[in-house]
């Protein structure tokens, strides 16, 4: 069979720092998709790579059905330190405004400790969205790292950080892409 439906897979959501708040899209998500579930972790404002990834690890590896991971900013770097970890079948990762953990003025300073990115193609299929003017990565920096890993890129023009606070509580064209690329997943 091709193209999965959520109620095909368990849809991790997995916040970058400080979570994300009652409006942002990730949490909206949570609440209107049956399958979903947010990895919870202990410090949201003072993450500790190694906990973070723990927690990631313990979400795929407890699912029942293939996994989709959604994950927005450090998110993105705690699920890709965390692959080696994975037990049970990721399906795909959905991949949302990456911030350059590479950059030595990265605020705050201890998220730096999630880079740098390994570059090794993904294990699964995945797509990465970002945006043109986003303050935590250049634009070129996510295309390359979205190369790197086999992803599919995919522009989300002058966005910002494609979070709350730019606008991007509900973000409908987010749905869409998301319905696109569960639809091109094997169930």
């Amino acid at each position: 069979m091709r193209g999965m439906k959520v109620k095909d897979a368990d849809i991790i959501i997995v916040p970058g720092y400080t979570s994300s708040g009652p409006t942002h899209w990730q949490s909206r998500w949570e609440e209107k998709l049956s399958t979903a579930r947010r990895v919870e972790q202990d410090e949201w404002s003072k993450p500790v790579r190694g906990d973070w990834t723990a927690k990631v690890i313990d979400a795929v590896n407890a699912a029942e059905r293939p996994v989709v991971l959604v994950a927005h900013s450090l998110g993105i770097p705690t699920v890709i330190h965390a692959i080696p970890g994975f037990k049970k079948r990721v399906a795909g990762g959905f991949f949302v405004a990456p911030p350059d953990v590479s950059n030595p003025a990265m605020k705050p300073k201890h998220l730096i400790t999630f880079g740098p990115y390994p570059r090794d193609p993904l294990p699964f299929p995945s797509v990465v969205i970002a945006s043109r003017n986003d303050p935590y990565c250049a634009h070129d920096v996510a295309e390359d790292i979205a190369a790197a890993w086999g992803s599919l890129f995919v522009d989300a023009g002058e966005s910002g950080h494609i979070n709350s606070d730019s606008g991007h509580g509900p973000w409908p064209e987010g749905s869409m892409v998301f319905a696109q690329f569960l639809s091109r997943l094997e169930g």
